[in-house]
Protein backbone atom coordinates (compact mmCIF):
# COMPACT_ATOMS: atom_id res chain seq x y z
CA UNK A 1 0.00 0.00 0.00
CA UNK A 2 2.87 2.40 0.75
CA UNK A 3 4.24 2.17 -2.80
CA UNK A 4 0.73 2.66 -4.20
CA UNK A 5 0.32 5.85 -2.14
CA UNK A 6 3.75 7.11 -3.23
CA UNK A 7 2.81 6.54 -6.88
CA UNK A 8 -0.76 7.86 -6.55
CA UNK A 9 0.27 11.16 -4.96
CA UNK A 10 3.70 11.47 -6.66
CA UNK A 11 5.39 11.72 -3.27
CA UNK A 12 9.09 12.50 -3.11
CA UNK A 13 11.61 12.93 -0.29
CA UNK A 14 11.38 16.11 1.78
CA UNK A 15 15.05 17.06 2.04
CA UNK A 16 16.51 17.39 5.55
CA UNK A 17 13.12 17.45 7.33
CA UNK A 18 12.34 13.87 6.35
CA UNK A 19 9.36 11.89 5.14
CA UNK A 20 7.81 12.04 1.69
CA UNK A 21 5.61 14.84 0.40
CA UNK A 22 3.79 16.37 -2.54
CA UNK A 23 2.66 19.96 -2.68
CA UNK A 24 -1.01 20.02 -3.64
CA UNK A 25 -1.81 23.74 -3.49
CA UNK A 26 -0.07 27.10 -3.76
CA UNK A 27 -2.25 30.17 -3.94
CA UNK A 28 -1.65 32.18 -7.10
CA UNK A 29 -2.18 35.35 -5.09
CA UNK A 30 0.61 36.68 -2.87
CA UNK A 31 0.83 38.89 0.19
CA UNK A 32 3.65 41.44 0.30
CA UNK A 33 5.97 41.38 3.30
CA UNK A 34 4.86 44.86 4.37
CA UNK A 35 1.33 43.48 4.90
CA UNK A 36 2.54 40.60 7.09
CA UNK A 37 3.74 40.55 10.72
CA UNK A 38 7.42 41.41 11.30
CA UNK A 39 8.42 37.73 11.54
CA UNK A 40 8.04 37.48 7.73
CA UNK A 41 10.87 38.83 5.58
CA UNK A 42 9.41 38.28 2.12
CA UNK A 43 6.15 38.02 0.23
CA UNK A 44 4.15 34.80 0.69
CA UNK A 45 1.36 33.00 -1.13
CA UNK A 46 -1.99 33.35 0.62
CA UNK A 47 -1.91 29.62 1.40
CA UNK A 48 -0.20 26.29 0.68
CA UNK A 49 -1.00 22.61 1.26
CA UNK A 50 0.89 19.31 1.08
CA UNK A 51 0.43 15.57 1.50
CA UNK A 52 2.99 14.08 3.88
CA UNK A 53 3.86 10.39 4.35
CA UNK A 54 5.74 8.81 7.23
CA UNK A 55 6.78 5.16 7.23
CA UNK A 56 8.37 2.74 9.68
CA UNK A 57 11.81 3.39 8.17
CA UNK A 58 14.15 4.68 10.92
CA UNK A 59 14.92 7.84 8.90
CA UNK A 60 11.26 8.59 8.19
CA UNK A 61 10.44 11.38 10.63
CA UNK A 62 9.79 15.09 10.56
CA UNK A 63 12.90 16.65 12.10
CA UNK A 64 12.33 19.34 14.72
CA UNK A 65 11.75 22.68 13.07
CA UNK A 66 9.78 25.86 13.55
CA UNK A 67 7.84 28.09 11.21
CA UNK A 68 6.53 31.67 11.34
CA UNK A 69 2.95 30.58 10.50
CA UNK A 70 0.55 28.21 12.20
CA UNK A 71 0.55 24.80 10.49
CA UNK A 72 -2.70 22.83 10.36
CA UNK A 73 -2.21 19.04 10.40
CA UNK A 74 -4.78 16.69 8.85
CA UNK A 75 -4.60 12.94 9.53
CA UNK A 76 -5.93 10.96 6.56
CA UNK A 77 -5.09 7.28 7.06
CA UNK A 78 -2.67 4.77 8.49
CA UNK A 79 -1.14 4.43 11.93
CA UNK A 80 -0.82 7.00 14.75
CA UNK A 81 1.87 9.67 14.72
CA UNK A 82 3.48 11.43 17.70
CA UNK A 83 3.90 15.20 17.27
CA UNK A 84 6.30 16.76 19.77
CA UNK A 85 5.99 20.49 20.39
CA UNK A 86 8.52 22.58 22.32
CA UNK A 87 7.18 25.98 23.40
CA UNK A 88 9.21 29.18 23.92
CA UNK A 89 8.33 29.15 27.66
CA UNK A 90 10.12 25.79 28.17
CA UNK A 91 7.09 23.51 28.28
CA UNK A 92 6.44 20.68 25.85
CA UNK A 93 3.43 18.82 24.55
CA UNK A 94 2.89 15.41 22.95
CA UNK A 95 0.03 15.23 20.44
CA UNK A 96 -1.10 11.94 18.91
CA UNK A 97 -2.43 12.28 15.38
CA UNK A 98 -4.61 9.35 14.38
CA UNK A 99 -8.09 8.01 13.74
CA UNK A 100 -9.00 6.93 17.28
CA UNK A 101 -10.62 10.26 18.16
CA UNK A 102 -12.72 8.75 20.96
CA UNK A 103 -9.48 7.95 22.80
CA UNK A 104 -7.76 11.31 22.39
CA UNK A 105 -6.14 11.01 18.99
CA UNK A 106 -6.64 13.95 16.66
CA UNK A 107 -7.48 13.99 12.97
CA UNK A 108 -6.79 17.72 12.85
CA UNK A 109 -4.42 19.83 14.93
CA UNK A 110 -2.96 23.33 14.71
CA UNK A 111 0.75 23.62 15.48
CA UNK A 112 1.26 27.24 16.57
CA UNK A 113 3.86 29.43 14.91
CA UNK A 114 7.28 29.78 16.54
CA UNK A 115 6.92 26.42 18.34
CA UNK A 116 9.47 23.69 17.63
CA UNK A 117 7.70 20.68 16.13
CA UNK A 118 8.70 17.24 14.96
CA UNK A 119 6.86 13.98 14.39
CA UNK A 120 7.32 10.26 13.90
CA UNK A 121 5.24 7.14 13.38
CA UNK A 122 4.51 5.40 16.68
CA UNK A 123 6.29 2.04 17.15
CA UNK A 124 4.53 -0.86 15.46
CA UNK A 125 2.99 1.32 12.76
CA UNK A 126 3.63 0.84 9.04
CA UNK A 127 2.72 4.27 7.62
CA UNK A 128 0.68 7.43 8.08
CA UNK A 129 -0.65 9.74 5.38
CA UNK A 130 -1.16 13.27 6.62
CA UNK A 131 -1.54 16.70 5.14
CA UNK A 132 -0.66 20.19 6.28
CA UNK A 133 -1.95 23.60 5.28
CA UNK A 134 -0.52 27.00 6.04
CA UNK A 135 -1.77 30.58 5.68
CA UNK A 136 0.12 32.64 4.82
CA UNK A 137 1.67 29.92 2.75
CA UNK A 138 5.05 28.29 3.18
CA UNK A 139 8.17 29.61 1.45
CA UNK A 140 11.63 28.03 1.78
CA UNK A 141 13.19 30.71 3.96
CA UNK A 142 10.47 30.10 6.59
CA UNK A 143 12.00 26.77 7.64
CA UNK A 144 14.29 26.84 10.67
CA UNK A 145 15.74 23.44 11.53
CA UNK A 146 16.41 22.55 15.15
CA UNK A 147 19.94 21.93 16.33
CA UNK A 148 20.15 18.96 18.69
CA UNK A 149 22.50 20.31 21.39
CA UNK A 150 20.78 23.71 21.57
CA UNK A 151 17.33 22.14 21.93
CA UNK A 152 18.50 19.66 24.58
CA UNK A 153 19.99 22.56 26.58
CA UNK A 154 16.63 24.39 26.43
CA UNK A 155 14.39 21.33 26.92
CA UNK A 156 16.41 18.75 28.91
CA UNK A 157 13.20 16.95 29.96
CA UNK A 158 12.68 16.02 26.26
CA UNK A 159 16.29 15.01 25.50
CA UNK A 160 15.39 11.49 24.30
CA UNK A 161 12.73 12.71 21.85
CA UNK A 162 14.94 15.58 20.68
CA UNK A 163 17.65 13.04 19.82
CA UNK A 164 15.00 10.94 18.02
CA UNK A 165 13.77 13.98 16.04
CA UNK A 166 17.02 15.66 14.98
CA UNK A 167 19.72 14.81 12.53
CA UNK A 168 23.21 15.53 13.87
CA UNK A 169 24.41 17.22 10.68
CA UNK A 170 21.28 19.22 9.81
CA UNK A 171 21.67 22.86 8.84
CA UNK A 172 19.26 25.30 10.45
CA UNK A 173 18.16 26.64 7.06
CA UNK A 174 17.64 24.46 4.04
CA UNK A 175 16.18 24.02 0.63
CA UNK A 176 13.10 21.85 0.98
CA UNK A 177 12.01 21.80 -2.60
CA UNK A 178 8.32 22.71 -2.58
CA UNK A 179 7.12 22.84 1.01
CA UNK A 180 3.97 23.07 3.06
Amino acid sequence: MIEALIDMFSLRPLNVEGGLFAQTYVSAERISADHLPERYSSEHPYGTAIYYLLTSDANSFSALHRLPADEVYHFYLGDPVMLLQLYPDGRSEHIILGQDVLNGQRVQYVAPHNVWQGSFLLPGGAFALLGTTMAPGFVHQDYEGGERDNLIALYPHEADLIRRLTRPDSPSQMSLGDGA
